[in-house]
């Protein structure tokens, strides 16, 4: 199974550009956090997190002080897949390229 869209969550430092000063802001509060550690150890896998272990990555930036030019985000949108299917998972990515939003598309390819 295939869980994908916007889960408005960063669910780890390497998720957000700022962790320090945003830990109280919704997105990335420990309650959030928290739901999203359940949520994965029921079962599910983020396929972003099995290619990539560094941080930088986001999938949402606010259209305030610039921040997709300097890189100051969020990832917070999410191809989640069943701890079953995630050996079929040959890659997941983002396409911080395209623009027309303040969300980056992001891609997800499974072996057939």
């Amino acid at each position: 199974m295939v869980s994908t869209g916007d889960f408005n969550v960063a669910h780890r430092e390497i998720d957000l550009a700022n962790p320090k000063q945003n830990v109280k802001n919704a997105g990335f509060t420990p309650e959030e956090r928290a739901w999203m550690d359940e949520f994965l150890s029921d079962g599910w896998v983020d396929t972003f997190r099995l290619f990539m272990k560094e941080d930088g990555y986001y999938t949402w930036w606010t259209y305030r002080f610039n921040a997709r030019a300097k890189n100051i985000g969020w990832r917070i949108d999410y191809f989640i897949v069943s701890e079953d299917l995630a050996p079929r998972v040959k890659r997941s990515w983002i396409l911080s390229e395209v623009y027309g939003s303040d969300h980056a598309p992001i891609g997800l390819e499974l072996e057939v």
